[in-house]
């Protein structure tokens, strides 16, 4: 047995320890005790005899691949720790726990009409879409005919994304672009607060890992901090590093405890707060003598200044390529789109590096010379920093 991995060779040692043979020489030892001790006895069992030779290949090369596919797959998916894939939604299925699949983004779309008087209907089935976005253009669907009244110069229709996933739970003023023109509509955009349903991907082996730990501590009565990040976990898709705790202040009195959850830039929390809210509170799902209230993680806001440099005469074309890019990694930095996932994201109790982010864009386009930002790291305590102005600057190395 070859290239073992961490968990293979853990499972490997504890056969060895087990006095359980794991190689061939082990095997064809036992299999010689064996055969003493039954009493076999062979008219030519020389080392060199085919017929002994058969045997013993026949006999030990069988049950060393039995051995190994235990090792590397039958023992690993016997634990939540080291099961994987559909080994590992077994386990889950033991503390009824199933695995989260994907599901789409769900909001309203704000259309603006030239005029109050000009009569407008939207379609269902209207396409709107992001500028590309790292090479990705993002699309949701209106799902329902909504109509203007009068004296109304903006609409709200409801809409869907094309796919799931939570790379279109996009900060507001990503949609704007109508694939087919309507007549008398100006604009549209994803407003403030837009996404009423938010999209989310299928659960990864790691965060399903996480939450079913957590499940081992669901037999108390009293519930810790893994219960309460595994309801809200379950709720909301998040990971439980997105979810914090703080149970040090006591905001309503003994036994009374505050979690914060990180939403992505833009999206509000208000519907999924309530329904976890409710889950908890009005549901009666918390311990006894509990009273936990989920709330959305605090804000700070900053105004960014970056600054790029070119070479001198570099085209136009580049420039906007470069300029616009650039604020897309920002902008993936502070949490408003999913895109560039070598960019760190900003978070609560971190330090976020501009310096770092800088990196990051040069790396990214190397037609820059240098990416120069006003800003000092961010020092973030129970806060998210978010962007209240950003401003990408062109120069060029004259």
């Amino acid at each position: 047995m070859e290239n073992l991995t961490e968990t293979e060779q853990f499972f490997y040692d504890a056969m060895q320890r087990a006095n359980i043979p794991v190689t061939e020489a082990q095997a064809a030892q036992a299999f010689d005790s064996i055969a003493t001790e039954e009493g076999l006895v062979f008219k030519n069992p020389g080392e060199y005899s085919p017929f002994w030779r058969f045997v013993k290949s026949a006999m030990v090369l069988p049950f060393l691949w039995i051995v190994e596919y235990i090792i590397r797959t039958v023992m690993p998916s016997m634990f939540v720790k080291t099961a994987t894939g559909v080994a590992l939604e077994m386990r889950g299925w033991v503390y009824d726990e199933p695995k989260k699949g994907a599901v789409k983004t769900k909001g309203v779309i704000t259309f603006t009409r030239s005029a109050p008087s000009v009569a407008v209907s939207i379609a269902a089935g209207k396409w709107i879409k992001t500028a590309p976005i790292n090479g990705l253009t993002y699309r949701v669907k209106t799902t329902a005919a909504a109509s203007f009244t009068a004296g109304e110069m903006t609409l709200q229709v409801p809409v869907e994304a094309e796919q799931e996933g939570a790379a279109y739970n996009l900060a507001p003023g990503y949609f704007v672009i109508l694939e087919e023109p309507i007549t008398g509509i100006v604009s549209v955009t994803n407003a403030d607060g837009w996404i009423t349903s938010l999209g989310g991907d299928e659960e990864d082996d790691e965060e399903y890992r996480a939450r079913l730990r957590a499940k081992f501590t669901t037999v108390s009565d009293y519930h810790v901090n893994s219960v309460y990040k595994a309801i809200i976990s379950r709720l909301t898709g998040f990971a439980f590093d997105r979810i914090y705790i703080d149970h040090t202040q006591a905001p309503r009195g003994p036994g009374s405890a505050d979690a914060y959850v990180l939403f992505d830039a833009g999206v509000p929390g208000e519907a999924t707060l309530q329904e976890i809210n409710d889950y908890i509170r009005d549901q009666g799902y918390h311990g006894h003598g509990d009273d936990m209230e989920v709330k959305a993680m605090p804000e700070s806001l900053h105004n960014i200044s970056c600054t790029l440099w070119l070479p001198a005469g570099t085209a136009a074309e580049i420039k906007a390529e470069v300029q616009a890019e650039a604020e897309q990694m920002i902008r993936a930095a502070f949490r408003e789109n999913s895109e560039y996932p070598e960019v760190t994201r900003v978070a609560h109790f971190s330090r976020f590096s501009f310096i770092g982010l800088g990196a990051r864009i040069m790396a990214r386009r190397s037609e820059l010379i240098s990416v120069e930002f006003s800003n000092a790291d961010i020092v973030s305590d129970l806060d998210v920093p978010r962007i209240n102005a950003l401003t990408v600057t062109l120069e060029e190395v004259s």
